[in-house]
């Protein structure tokens, strides 16, 4: 199929390996996330034919848009993995396997309605993995991150799957620390950054500094834990400590040049490189630390 999808750009999450719990490198692809985050819970079915006839029937067909590459595979893993999960929905990592197709389709959205729609379809998927298998760090991460793209379609109400999603990581990051590049610590951090405090809501500073460092530090070979770690510095004004680990970090990108690569991680170095570039400019100013813990 090669219809053409306008994508939103978004942190990223991408899963490498074949193990147990982790996506092999090209399934049909990989994930991202990421990440990535975000929906809501179609209901619990034994088949997936009858969940997929309901679902299906809210999700639009993909926008006639100008796209590149990179889009049309996120087409054909989405349908691949719905395929997949139509035929046999009593497999756990079938079930995540198309909840992380999922997620990853409903970054290729031109309304907010194509994104619930997919979302729905991941967090239905999502919960149909945790209940064949309880213990699925993927099944709970990629929970949370459907539940996130709902979150992107809601104004006032979204506030209210934020304890979801938190829940969802920290189910995830106990089983499986370091599944999918400790992608549930590195979403979490980002979730405490940029969601409002108390008393509104979960947002903190010091929780986001503490799952951001963790991430960078269980997975120091993943780009993206290290560069958000250091945005996140950059954004707090501690360029002086952020000069401190340039060095390292740059001997990390060129170990991880020989280790991701290929075609479906150009998009991914193109942003890398970019915030990389920006961090060592920002680093190279003159800006005050000043201490990450104003709110908690």
């Amino acid at each position: 199929m090669s219809a053409t999808l306008k994508k939103v750009r978004r942190p990223r999450h991408k899963i490498q390996g074949g193990s147990a719990g982790r996506e092999p490198a090209n399934p049909s692809r990989r994930h991202p996330f990421l990440l990535g985050h975000w929906s809501l819970v179609i209901g619990l079915l034994l088949f997936s034919a009858p969940f997929l006839s309901a679902a299906d029937a809210a999700v639009p067909a993909p926008p006639q848009a100008a796209a590149g590459a990179e889009s049309n595979r996120v087409q054909r893993a989405y349908i691949e993995a719905k395929e997949a999960f139509t035929r046999d929905a009593t497999n756990s990592e079938t079930a995540w396997h198309f909840a992380h197709a999922c997620f990853k389709r409903a970054d290729f959205t031109t309304t907010d309605a194509q994104r619930a729609a997919f979302a729905e379809q991941g967090i239905a998927a999502s919960r149909r993995a945790i209940e064949l298998s309880s213990n699925s760090a993927a099944a709970y991460f990629y929970l949370g991150a459907n539940l996130g793209q709902l979150a992107r379609t809601k104004l006032f109400t979204a506030l209210g799957l934020l304890d979801e999603m938190e829940a969802a990581w920290e189910k995830s990051i106990a089983l499986d620390a370091k599944f999918n590049h400790a992608s549930a610590d590195r979403s979490l951090g980002l979730l405490y950054l940029d969601a409002p405090g108390w008393p509104l809501s979960l947002g903190s500073r010091s929780k986001a500094r503490i799952h951001l460092k963790k991430a960078a530090e269980r997975v120091p070979e993943y780009p993206e834990n290290l560069l958000c770690w250091l945005e996140v510095q950059v954004r707090w004004g501690q360029t002086k400590a952020v000069k401190t680990q340039l060095a390292a970090v740059e001997a990390r990108l060129q170990s991880a040049r020989t280790n991701f690569t290929g075609e479906t991680w150009a998009p991914d170095w193109e942003d890398w490189e970019a915030r990389w570039k920006k961090i060592k400019a920002k680093a190279d100013g003159n800006a005050k630390d000043r201490s990450p813990h104003g709110a908690k």
